[in-house]
């Protein structure tokens, strides 16, 4: 109505997936009902032109092609994919991002960990985004304690690091860390990055058989010492400790209920979380029966 020629998004991955939305409707009217745009979305028009200024470090939305609308009418949250939504213009300045609350820059930045180690595994992962993600990892894992504590050194090297993310998940997808974060945060509001933090651990072990010696690698560049003579249950184990000890350092709840969520809702949340666009990425194929045992070990 207001005839805009661009959009300029400033805010989280919230008000930046929310600019994708209104730009591909405006440009592609035939995708009015924003529910249609889930999952591939086969828009023929590029986006209205989006300027993208992050102040958050951790969704990488402003290079990516994905946006997350929730559905508050059946309580859920979608995934769009579309190659016509990413920005023309990414503004990543850590000076945005050096006013953000502690809890917030936790969330945030553990999300931006997740997109890294989600994308090295996933089943679309090849060489080149191999590359960037296990940088993103390496960056994350020594910048995010200091980036919570306040300092403006850690907060830039998060908003590299969340940036660098972005570029390699957005080539090949994620994993079901992110189809059973999205049901808790559209049932419970659990911000997306917590919910994700607390599910990453349980996630990985169970995606442990289906990895060859990439949680290796993991460990490696998170500064776990001598990888190289662990046999593959070791490593395996040292990578999932390294990550679950960040968490904890950043304040991320370990279990479920401790975040509000009611036992009850499990089957419902493994539903949600089993028709995800996020879980054929998964580097294990998971059942619902699988994905509800996975909500349950961290309860």
């Amino acid at each position: 109505a207001a005839g805009a020629e661009a959009i300029v998004a400033v805010g989280g991955g919230s008000p930046i997936d929310t600019s994708k939305a209104i730009a591909t409707i405006i440009t592609n009217p035939e995708f009015a009902d924003v529910r249609s745009l889930e999952g591939l979305a086969p828009t023929k028009n590029p986006c209205l032109p989006i300027i993208a200024v992050t102040t958050t470090s951790g969704t990488a939305a402003e290079v990516t092609i994905n946006y997350v609308i929730t559905d508050v009418e059946k309580n859920r949250k979608f995934v769009c994919v579309d190659p016509h939504d990413i920005p023309i213009v990414a503004i990543v300045d850590p000076d945005m991002s050096a006013s953000m609350p502690t809890g917030l820059c936790a969330a945030t930045g553990m999300d931006a960990l997740v997109h890294a180690v989600e994308g090295y595994i996933t089943k679309g992962a090849w060489e080149l985004t191999d590359m960037l993600h296990l940088k993103a990892i390496e960056i994350i894992g020594r910048s995010l304690r200091s980036a919570v504590a306040g300092d403006y050194a850690g907060r830039e090297a998060m908003s590299l690091g969340q940036y660098i993310a972005g570029m390699g998940f957005s080539n090949v997808g994620l994993g079901i860390v992110h189809s059973m974060a999205h049901p808790l945060s559209a049932v419970y509001d659990i911000p997306h990055g917590k919910a994700c933090a607390m599910l990453l651990t349980a996630v990985l072990k169970f995606n442990a058989p289906a990895t060859g010696e990439k949680y290796r690698e993991i460990a490696r560049v998170m500064g776990v010492p001598n990888v190289d003579t662990m046999d593959e249950a070791t490593y395996r184990q040292a990578a999932i400790d390294v990550i679950q000890k960040l968490a904890d350092d950043v304040g991320i709840p370990k279990s479920l209920s401790e975040a509000g969520v009611k036992r009850e809702d499990i089957p419902f949340l493994a539903e949600s979380a089993f028709n995800d666009a996020c879980t054929p990425g998964n580097p294990r194929d998971a059942s619902k029966e699988e994905i509800i045992a996975i909500y349950e070990s961290i309860f």
